[in-house]
């Protein structure tokens, strides 16, 4: 179905008799969620013989004729911008770039615009379909700002919903590089730790116990070390939690390099190494983060999607300097 056209008259036969009129319907126009069909009903915008039906929780009768009308997309809040964005792939659906270390991902107080969305709404323009109403990219995952890496944004209504999904079902296959203090052993394995909120300071996640944090899972694999006191790794993520990376590796006493946050002190793993190391080591600007990998379903072809990106001059660089 074209994302822009108004989605056919559906005719309800006596097996649709009974359910939700708003379930009934979303399950009808795949584009469509289910939230977003009852937004439109309460709207207006879903007519039954020709008439407003507004109450989503409606039984849908047989041999009745539904129609649903789509309201023009509205502006969204954020501006577009014309920021430069290295695009390693783009359709109709969705587009996948290389996001820099220093850009945020969605405008919020402190950061109103220079981020993703304004580059996303200025260089999509048109091709934005509109996205629960608003012309806007839809944003199914998040790269803290000064991570930098892969990331999937959707261009439709269809690949936002199909991307969320598959995010939520940990159907992605995703993949990022680090650098941290200390070796961590065994080689390779998991850090297995539910995160949460710090209960001491807000704006840290932790790791934390009973009820209060959801279940995370990052398995590494060390690629390299450094003089006894820094490793290289590749880090997957079986789940994804806000800041998962820099917690559990944090939590496991291998702070990631630069990491503004969860590295508080200088590092016992410091001493390990000849200055120059150390120097470089101890200056990087940012968390020694890269999201490397990332592959899925395209929602609408089915194809496989595979993409890889090589960290950037500033992670290189300091892996060359702590050799």
């Amino acid at each position: 179905m074209n994302d822009t056209a108004p989605p056919a008259p559906i005719i309800a036969t006596a097996d649709d008799a009974g359910q939700r009129t708003d379930r009934f319907v979303a399950n009808a126009v795949e584009s469509l969620s289910r939230s977003r069909v009852k937004s439109l009903m309460e709207s207006g915008h879903l007519l039954r013989n020709g008439d407003p039906l507004r109450d989503p929780a409606e039984p849908v009768r047989a041999g009745m004729c539904y129609e649903i009308h789509l309201p023009p997309a509205i502006p969204a809040t954020p501006q577009g911008q014309d920021i430069a964005l290295t695009i390693l792939y783009e359709d109709r659906d969705l587009i996948v770039l290389d996001k820099p270390a220093g850009m945020v991902v969605h405008p919020a107080p402190g950061n109103e615009d220079g981020t993703l969305v304004n580059a996303l709404l200025a260089h999509c323009g048109e091709s934005l379909t509109g996205i629960g109403g608003e012309k806007r990219p839809g944003i199914v995952h998040r790269l803290d700002k000064d991570t930098s890496g892969i990331m999937v944004a959707a261009k439709t209504e269809m690949a936002h919903q199909a991307l969320s999904l598959a995010f939520a079902e940990r159907r992605i296959d995703r993949a990022y590089e680090a650098l941290c203090w200390g070796i961590p052993t065994p080689g390779s394995g998991s850090f297995d730790g539910a995160i949460g909120r710090d209960k001491r300071d807000r704006k840290r996640m932790a790791v934390v116990t009973g009820t209060s944090g959801k279940h995370a899972l990052t398995h590494y694999r060390v690629l390299n070390t450094f003089h006894g006191g820094l490793a290289h790794a590749q880090c997957r993520l079986a789940t994804g939690r806000t800041h998962q990376i820099r917690v559990h590796f944090a939590h496991a006493g291998h702070a990631l390099v630069g990491d503004p946050v969860y590295l508080r002190r200088v590092p016992a793993a410091a001493r390990a190494l000849p200055p120059t190391a150390k120097t470089a080591a101890l200056d990087f600007g940012r968390q020694a983060l890269h999201a490397r990998r990332l592959g899925f379903i395209h929602p609408r072809s089915g194809e496989e999607m595979l993409f890889e990106s090589a960290p950037p001059e500033d992670f290189r660089q300091l892996l060359a300097d702590i050799a």
